[in-house]
């Protein structure tokens, strides 16, 4: 599946749902996006750009136990799959851009207090923010340094973890797949 700019563009300032376990699944761990890009929009589904290295990371590292390819939106049996695990995705800000850095450090900053509204409804037991520079916007901590976080995040244990953008040249999906299992295993899913 491809799009042409004009229709990726379209994709422009549309929002994802989150991904959720439902009712009877334990959240174990919410794993957080900057924002969607516009693949991900246009597929409605998260870290959906071939050149993320999201889902390959998870299954280098464990956290999922099958090949998932969102590229063309991702598959009910995928969507399943992540949720039987009890693994969640959202997004800091909602809105749809080309790149992260279209956003507004107040985009940014309301987006880290919508987040902590959803983290307090849905309780999951593990956050893991990827992205070391939106969550020092975000959260107005400057000097916050990737890996587990000192202080619990209303309630849930908090990583930040490497953004998997294909922008995001000097991390593999090696070093990802190290740095996702880590919050991963604090979840109990290792």
């Amino acid at each position: 599946m491809g799009f042409t700019r004009a229709e990726l563009e379209s994709f422009r300032d549309a929002e994802v749902p989150d991904l959720l376990p439902g009712h009877g699944t334990p959240l174990r761990l919410l794993f957080v996006g900057i924002n969607p890009g516009l693949w991900t929009a246009a597929t409605a589904t998260h870290f959906a750009h071939p050149g993320n290295r999201f889902y390959p990371a998870l299954l280098r590292g464990g956290v999922v136990e099958r090949r998932i390819d969102p590229a063309a939106g991702m598959s009910d049996a995928d969507r399943d799959h992540l949720r039987a695990r009890g693994i969640g995705i959202t997004n800091v800000v909602r809105r749809a851009t080309a790149k992260a850095s279209d956003l507004t450090p107040e985009e940014l900053r309301a987006g880290g207090v919508e987040l902590a509204a959803l983290v307090r409804r849905a309780h999951p037991a593990v956050v893991a923010i990827a992205g070391i520079t939106a969550y020092r916007t975000a959260f107005g901590l400057p000097r916050a340094t990737p890996g587990r976080q000192p202080a619990p995040f209303e309630g849930a244990e908090l990583w930040v973890v490497p953004n998997p953008s294909g922008l995001n040249a000097h991390e593999t999906v090696d070093s990802l797949a190290l740095a996702y299992a880590a919050p991963a295993r604090a979840a109990g899913l290792l």
